[in-house]
């Protein structure tokens, strides 16, 4: 598979899925290919954005942010193993800047680092495929 969404800028993606209150997410998952790249990287068929969206209504939305996090910390794993520089998303990162930094941009800042890690794996792996 060849990425082409390899520079997405994160800080605005997620400054309006801030604003929004998840609801972007909602169609950004399915509609710009974000889900579907998901899967291939992860080698698996993740959840569904939507169903960790509805999920996370009950839970005050700390259902969707574990979500996240766990996705990030994947990443974080395969961003190592490519060799990739840090830094990298992880748990952590995700989880802290989203909730303990939910009034200083910390959503912004979580899925900036997300979204750097995602390109720059998607990058390598093109490069891959290019040299293969």
């Amino acid at each position: 598979m060849t990425f082409r969404h390899t520079n997405r800028p994160g800080f605005w993606l997620g400054f309006i899925d801030f604003f929004t209150a998840g609801l972007f997410f909602l169609l950004y998952m399915p509609l710009g290919g974000l889900q579907e790249e998901l899967d291939h990287i992860l080698g698996r068929k993740t959840q569904r954005y939507w169903i960790a969206y509805l999920l996370g209504i009950p839970t005050l939305f700390v259902y969707t942010l574990v979500w996240m996090a766990q996705i990030s910390e994947e990443l974080k794993a395969i961003a190592i193993d490519l060799g990739l520089e840090a830094p990298y998303t992880s748990w952590w990162h995700m989880f802290g800047w989203n909730l303990f930094g939910c009034l200083c941009f910390g959503p912004m800042i979580a899925t900036k680092r997300f979204f750097d890690t995602l390109n720059r794996i998607e990058l390598a792996l093109n490069e891959r495929n290019t040299a293969a």
